[in-house]
């Protein structure tokens, strides 16, 4: 997944950041943004984004919300929540701000 952002011109900031509310799979940034990602895999793309539940969602805000309170703009940091599909063949969909707080 690292990659693809990469390849896209962000800049890596964090693997699995770990908060008191729980972890975040990969934190990436660019220049204007911190992007959150959340990695599910199953079997097809479908079964692992029906593997992300309202209550790990709220738990991924929250964390995020630490993550945040870090840089230097606080919390009116510009973030986006991505979702990365993995299905079995290891094949990956990224979706673009999936989740909104």
């Amino acid at each position: 997944m690292a990659r693809d952002y990469l390849r896209r011109g962000y800049k890596f900031a964090a693997h699995r950041f770990r908060g008191k509310g729980g972890e975040i799979d990969l934190v990436m940034r660019d220049a204007r943004q911190v992007v959150f990602v959340e990695v599910k895999q199953s079997r097809s793309h479908a079964r692992a984004a029906e593997r992300l539940l309202p209550r790990q969602m709220a738990r991924l805000f929250d964390t995020a919300c630490e993550f945040i309170a870090t840089e230097p703009e606080g919390q009116d940091t510009e973030m986006r929540f991505d979702v990365a599909l993995v299905d079995g063949t290891g094949r990956v969909e990224i979706i673009e701000n999936a989740l909104t707080p």
